[in-house]
């Protein structure tokens, strides 16, 4: 594992993106790249479980720590995607501290949790390192619960307080649509929400975690406390690279 958990405990900046294409060779490529961790999403990208795990073995030898982003706080999706070998799940939609709590549980194993328990899977070397991978885990799996809802609001230092949480994260287009103001980032309501969860999260103890709008309002979250922060994705880098490509052949056809 690659010391995710202990670097957001200490406070770090970590930069992340996502990767929705499901593809193991987009990964690879965005985990050279030298972000601090990518979220493989299974919530809303394009690959099948099977491209999960593709894409997990094609991040090993980066050092981009790999969390997905799992549908629901279902315990059997969070034990599958573990026994995979993420460092992280990220659940969305969490709305009440119970949903939190029972996310939170999925990611540990008896009796500090409920993950269901089996040797032979990828996370620990299929059996050889069952024993280390089962003290350990407690200690290095990274819990991210997403703030989306109106409803998630009125809860968020319940949220945030819960033990095996480390991370608050802002769905920004989910979280301003529940409010009523798609994508206006400078509405007063939406910028109070955001210092709100940044607030909420310092005070107990956990990361606030933001997939920025615009990479240029990096400063106006920074600012605010959020160290867990993505932009972009291996989508749209390759759309915007092409998009880009082809109107500079035609800028220079021009000139």
């Amino acid at each position: 594992m690659k010391s995710l958990k202990d670097r957001i405990s200490n406070g770090e900046l970590l930069i992340g993106c996502w990767l929705n294409l499901g593809s193991s060779i987009s990964a690879e490529i965005v985990g050279l790249a030298g972000f601090d961790w990518v979220l493989v999403d299974f919530e809303h990208g394009s690959g099948s479980e099977k491209d999960v795990l593709l894409q997990l073995q094609a991040l090993e030898h980066t050092n981009a720590a790999p969390i997905v982003r799992v549908e629901s706080f279902a315990r059997q999706r969070i034990h599958r995607m573990l026994d995979f070998g993420a460092e992280g799940i990220m659940v969305p939609r969490i709305e009440t501290p119970a949903e939190a709590q029972l996310a939170a549980k999925a990611l540990r194993y008896q009796p500090d949790g409920l993950r269901g328990v089996a040797r032979m899977v990828r996370a620990s070397e299929y059996g050889y390192k069952f024993d280390q991978y089962f003290q350990i885990s407690k200690n290095n799996i990274v819990g991210v619960i997403q703030i989306e809802t109106v409803e998630s609001l009125n809860h968020l230092g319940e949220i945030s307080r819960l033990d095996g949480i480390d991370v608050i994260f802002i769905g920004p287009m989910d979280l301003s649509t529940a409010l009523g103001i798609t994508g206006e980032w400078d509405h007063p309501t939406y910028c109070e929400v955001i210092k709100e969860t940044a607030k909420a999260a310092k005070k107990a103890g956990k990361a606030a975690g933001i997939l920025l709008p615009h990479p240029d309002e990096f400063s106006k979250y920074f600012d605010l406390g959020y160290r867990f922060i993505a932009s972009g994705s291996d989508i749209g880098f390759i759309s915007n690279g092409a998009r880009n490509m082809v109107q500079t052949l035609i800028d220079k056809k021009n000139t």
